[in-house]
């Protein structure tokens, strides 16, 4: 019987420590961050369009394309395909990638396209691509927008983030927005 006094003891004070004073501590803590933790808003001509570390599905060809998501973006069930790189289902998927960006690529061997393009993340949310991966498409989006390739390789220099360690990367929602406002 004291055995069971101390589990039922144990039990509540583990339940009041996790389940109540850990999370009030944590939402304490986020009051000092950003958006008071509730993530770093993205704004576009007065409206909230996004989040900034949650990556979104953009596939029309006037835009730049993101990481491919294996769970199509859906942030509540965040993962990755969790398939082999010999797995067949993932080869036909990644297969099927490569000849979509090639389609509107036409211009790029397979061997130019960054393998981020075409294969998704662990999270299926990855926000960002490499410069690279923004690089192989400004002639797509130079085209279609009627812009100079100029234009388009200026704007991602001033969307590039040069963080203190890690490669240099370029938020997508960031760059579509900014690419929305490029005059014509």
């Amino acid at each position: 019987m004291k055995k069971i006094a101390s589990i039922i003891k144990f039990t509540f004070l583990t339940l009041l420590l996790f389940g109540m004073f850990y999370p009030v501590i944590i939402w304490g803590i986020a009051q000092f961050a950003p958006n008071n933790g509730k993530g770093e808003l993205i704004s576009a001509n007065g409206k909230v369009v996004g989040y900034r570390r949650i990556g979104q599905k953009f596939d029309k060809n006037n835009y730049f394309w993101g990481r491919p998501s294996a769970v199509d973006y859906n942030a509540a069930g965040s993962g990755g395909s969790n398939k082999g790189p010999d797995n067949e289902e993932y080869l036909a998927i990644v297969q099927k990638r490569i000849d979509t960006f090639l389609i509107a690529h036409p211009y790029l061997k397979k061997s130019d396209i960054p393998s981020e393009m075409v294969t998704a993340s662990g999270s299926g949310l990855d926000p960002d691509i490499s410069i690279q991966g923004a690089k192989v498409q400004v002639q797509r989006i130079a085209s279609l927008r009627k812009v100079h390739p100029e234009q388009v390789e200026a704007l991602l220099a001033s969307q590039t983030e040069k963080p203190l360690f890690g490669p240099e990367k370029i938020n997508i929602l960031q760059l579509n927005i900014a690419l929305d406002k490029l005059k014509q």
